[in-house]
């Protein structure tokens, strides 16, 4: 099992933003040396407010609502989520055919939606994305 997790397992970043692969646990996150030490002191001062360390970022981010105090942290660092999300589209011939289809949305667009949607849905989350802006502004 751990070996399948292992590709979603990833901190990258460009000139704009911080990419999280959502399988990572706040653990981890704090014991990648890759990852920005203002992002970890964020982590430590204000996600764990309310969350577990041992907590993923996917399991987070899907049972994530809008009175938690992490999605106000988020919400000020520009937080984006990448998911995979089933939708149905139009085959050759007019057949339709049902799959998956990756979007990035932003986090209070992500938390509008409710459990029984995203169930609905077969949303699966596979990135979070923030602000290098929004984190360089960020006062710890």
């Amino acid at each position: 099992m751990e070996g399948q997790n292992r590709d979603f397992k990833y901190f990258m970043q460009d000139t704009g933003s911080i990419y999280l692969g959502a399988k990572l646990s706040y653990v981890e996150i704090l014991q990648d040396e890759m990852v920005n030490f203002k992002y970890k002191s964020i982590v430590e001062h204000y996600i764990f407010k309310d969350t577990d360390p041992e907590t993923t970022l996917e399991s987070q981010l899907y049972y994530m609502t809008q009175d938690q105090f992490s999605y106000r942290t988020y919400g000020q660092l520009k937080a984006r989520v990448k998911i995979s999300i089933l939708e149905e589209k139009k085959g050759l011939l007019g057949k339709k055919k049902t799959g998956y289809q990756s979007k990035v949305m932003k986090l209070n667009e992500f938390t509008a939606m409710n459990l029984a949607q995203k169930k609905a849905a077969g949303v699966v989350v596979q990135e979070l994305i923030l602000s290098k802006l929004a984190l360089m502004s960020f006062s710890v």
